[in-house]
C-alpha cells in the first residue's frame, strides 16, 4: 500500500511531528484548514508556525496543545483533547489572527525500542458549528455555507449532547444511592461518542439507569445515539417497565438511520422492594456487585439487537434482589473486550476488579477500572459506564 498517497488524500487535516514537535510532514487537508503551503509549515516548530493570539488575554491553544503532546511523549499514547479556542495568523496580514475552533487528537508513532518517532495531529476544523450554535438565530440548513456542512450540524448537535452527558459526570447524591457515570471517545474518533448512558428519576422513588451502544464512531453514530437516548428516556419516563420500554425504542430505531443493530440495557431501580428489574438487547450483562464481594450478572434477559427482527416481538424481562450498599455496574463494550479475548475472560477480569474494589466510592471505582483496564485516555472502541451504589 501507498502510505504517502493515503496520507496526502485523505480528508482529515494531518500535521507530523517529530519529538521536537517540528513539523516534518503535513497532508494537503491542513494545508487547506490553515491556509498554509509546505514551505510555510515544514522544518518550524510548530508553536512558531502557531503561536497563541496576543490580543486574546484568554487564549490556551499553546498551553493545551503543548501539554497535550508532551503527555503523548511521556505515556506514548494517544491523547484526545477537548474542544479547544485556538486562533490562527492571517497569511496575508501580519499581526492579525483569525478565531478558529479545533477538535484535536495526537498519535505517537513508536520506534522498535518504544520511544516516540514521530506525533500524528489530527484536527478538525468545527468553526462554523461553535459561531452557529452561537448566534441567536440559527441558520437553516439552506442557509448554510461551505463551511458550515452537514458534517458540522452533526457535530454541534453532538457537542451538545455530550455538554448534556457532563451533567451526568459529576456524583449525584439522591436519598438511597450515590451514581456516576463517564462516557469516552474513541482515541482514534472524533471527539463525539456513540455509546451513551441515562439515569431517570421515576415515581415513588423508583429510579431507571440504561447504557447503549451505537454501532460504528464519530458523528453519525453520535447523531444516532442522542435520537435514541432520547426516546429511551420518554419511553421509560413513560412506560416505568424496562422490556416495554425497549419495545417501543426497537419501533423507533427502524426510522432513525444508522440505529440498525444498536445495544442496549434499562435498569429499573425500586429501593423500597430493594428489586432490580431489567432487560437487555444484545448488550453486555451488567454487574451486580454484593457488599459481602459475592457477584451476579444480570443475564437472564437477553434478546437481539435494536431493529434485528423483521417482525415485532415482546422483549424479556428479568428482576433480581440487592442489599445495602451493593454495587451496580452498566458499560458498554468498549470497557471490556479485547481483541483476540474470549467474553468470558473479559468478564472474569472486570468482575475481578469489581470485587477486589467494591468498598471505593463510585468515582474512584470509576477511575480504577479505566485505569486498571488500560483506557486512561480513550481505547480503541467508545465507552460508556454508570456505577450506582445502592
Amino acid at each position: 500500500m501507498d502510505y504517502a498517497a493515503l496520507f496526502a488524500a485523505t480528508p482529515s487535516p494531518y500535521l507530523v511531528l517529530g519529538p521536537d514537535l517540528v513539523i516534518v510532514e503535513v497532508n494537503q487537508a491542513y494545508l487547506e484548514a490553515t491556509g498554509r503551503t509546505r514551505k510555510n509549515l515544514l522544518g518550524q516548530f510548530v508553536f512558531d508556525a502557531f503561536p497563541d493570539n496576543p490580543a486574546d488575554p484568554t487564549a490556551d491553544g499553546v498551553r493545551n496543545l503543548n501539554a497535550s503532546l508532551h503527555r503523548v511523549l511521556a505515556s506514548r499514547r494517544s491523547d484526545t483533547m477537548a474542544l479547544q479556542k485556538y486562533d490562527i495568523p492571517l497569511m496575508n496580514r501580519p499581526g492579525e489572527f483569525e478565531e478558529r475552533w479545533w477538535s484535536p487528537t495526537n498519535t505517537p508513532i513508536l520506534t522498535s525500542d518504544g520511544t516516540v518517532a514521530w506525533i500524528i495531529h489530527r484536527v478538525e476544523d468545527v468553526t462554523a458549528f461553535v459561531e452557529a450554535n452561537a448566534s441567536e438565530n440559527q441558520p437553516s440548513s439552506r442557509q448554510l455555507t461551505e463551511r458550515e456542512s452537514p458534517e458540522a450540524e452533526l457535530y454541534a448537535r453532538s457537542r451538545e449532547l455530550q455538554r448534556l452527558n457532563e451533567e451526568l459526570r459529576q456524583a449525584h447524591t439522591r436519598e438511597r444511592h450515590v451514581a456516576v457515570a463517564l462516557q469516552e471517545a474513541a482515541t482514534r474518533s472524533l471527539n463525539v461518542c456513540g455509546d451513551w448512558y441515562d439515569m431517570v428519576d421515576l415515581s415513588d422513588g423508583h429510579f431507571a439507569v440504561a447504557v447503549g451502544d451505537v454501532v460504528g464512531h464519530g458523528l453519525e453514530a453520535a447523531a444516532a445515539m442522542g435520537m435514541l437516548r432520547s426516546a429511551l428516556s420518554a419511553a421509560i419516563r413513560a412506560l416505568e417497565r424496562p422490556a416495554q420500554a425497549l419495545e417501543v425504542l426497537g419501533l423507533y430505531s427502524r426510522s432513525v438511520e444508522g440505529a440498525l443493530n444498536t445495544t442496549v440495557v434499562q435498569v429499573l431501580v425500586d429501593p423500597t422492594s430493594r428489586l432490580i428489574i431489567y432487560s437487555s438487547a444484545g448488550h453486555p450483562p451488567p454487574a451486580l456487585v454484593h457488599a459481602d464481594g459475592t457477584f451476579e450478572l444480570l443475564d437472564q434477559a437477553t434478546d437481539p439487537p435494536l431493529g434485528a427482527r423483521l417482525q415485532h416481538v415482546p422483549r424479556p424481562q428479568a428482576t433480581i434482589n440487592y442489599g445495602p450498599g451493593d454495587t451496580l455496574l452498566l458499560y458498554t463494550d468498549g470497557l471490556i473486550e479485547r481483541r483476540g479475548e474470549d467474553i468470558d475472560t473479559s468478564l472474569a477480569r472486570l468482575t475481578g476488579l469489581l470485587i477486589q474494589y467494591r468498598h471505593l466510592t463510585p468515582e474512584d471505582l470509576a477511575d480504577t477500572l479505566l485505569a486498571h483496564l488500560g483506557l486512561v485516555g480513550g481505547g480503541r472502541d467508545d465507552t460508556a459506564l454508570i456505577i450506582v451504589r445502592l
